[in-house]
């Protein structure tokens, strides 16, 4: 296999390259969001640990390139590109549409691969066999705006410059669009482990909602709760940075157990 630090790829970003880990952690950002949300985190990854972002075309320096059309076309091009850095234990990183994404791209790795997962951290989404019809997609750009601001995803002063809002507009609707459409298609389950991890006031999921991952793996099952909203993960980066790396610990020592929870602790 060649070496992925040599490959160059519109889709990975790679901030602080760790040649020598032992687990090498996939973060999937969340609708209209792009592989630079995730720079904090690569930065406080300890070295036993190499973090990878994911960059969804359509934003930033691939805002020129058409945005996916759906979960399942982002989820086989992503496999295709994720491939070669299978060379070490992979753990993914997924929140909102990303922890959907990173679902279906642990699917794909273990039936079309058979590359199982270290763990699958999904954060502030519901499990995908629960439903809500969602159409935040269909409205106007100042509806789309309003509900980005309704969960603190973007700063609300950048969101006033028309400028701004013509660059991130078209990527934002799509990502709604590939999420509020995507079903789940039934199928074997996961055999990796998964963490779910959300905000105890997040309108986009329940406490149910959540739980409900667990019926996704034949896996261990984390549930962890932190105080706040959909974006509750920016203020607790510490936790959940300490939260990853101990699991990576375990995910190159398979005689050790993962822990199993089985209600949601609060942090």
């Amino acid at each position: 296999m060649a070496d992925p630090t040599e490959r160059n790829s519109a889709w990975i970003r790679r901030y602080h390259p760790r040649s020598d880990s032992d687990v090498r952690l996939v973060c999937l950002p969340h609708a209209g969001g792009s592989a630079s949300f995730y720079h904090p985190v690569s930065a406080a990854m300890p070295p036993s640990v190499d973090v990878v972002a994911l960059q969804y075309p359509g934003r930033q320096d691939r805002r020129a390139e058409p945005c996916a059309t759906s979960i399942a076309e982002l989820a086989d091009e992503a496999v295709a590109e994720l491939l070669p850095w299978a060379d070490r234990p992979l753990l993914f990183f997924g929140h909102s549409l990303g922890a959907t994404l990173g679902f279906e791209i642990a699917r794909r790795l273990e039936n079309d691969h058979g590359i199982v997962l270290g763990g699958l951290f999904v954060s502030a989404r519901r499990a995908p066999s629960r439903v809500r019809v969602e159409t935040v997609h269909l409205r106007d750009d100042q509806g789309v705006l309003a509900e980005i601001r309704r969960l603190n995803g973007t700063d609300a002063g950048l969101l006033t410059d028309p400028e701004v809002q013509r660059m991130v507009l078209p990527a934002i609707r799509a990502d709604y669009r590939a999420i509020e459409t995507y079903r789940y298609e039934p199928g074997p389950k996961l055999r990796c482990p998964v963490v779910c991890l959300i905000g105890d006031d997040d309108p986009k999921v329940t406490l149910d909602e959540a739980r409900a991952w667990a019926k996704h793996t034949e896996g261990p099952f984390t549930l962890r709760a932190f105080a706040g909203g959909h974006f509750y993960l920016s203020a607790h980066q510490a936790p959940i940075v300490g939260l990853i790396a101990g699991h990576a610990a375990t995910a190159v020592s398979p005689n050790t157990p993962y822990p199993t929870v089985q209600g949601p602790t609060t942090a």
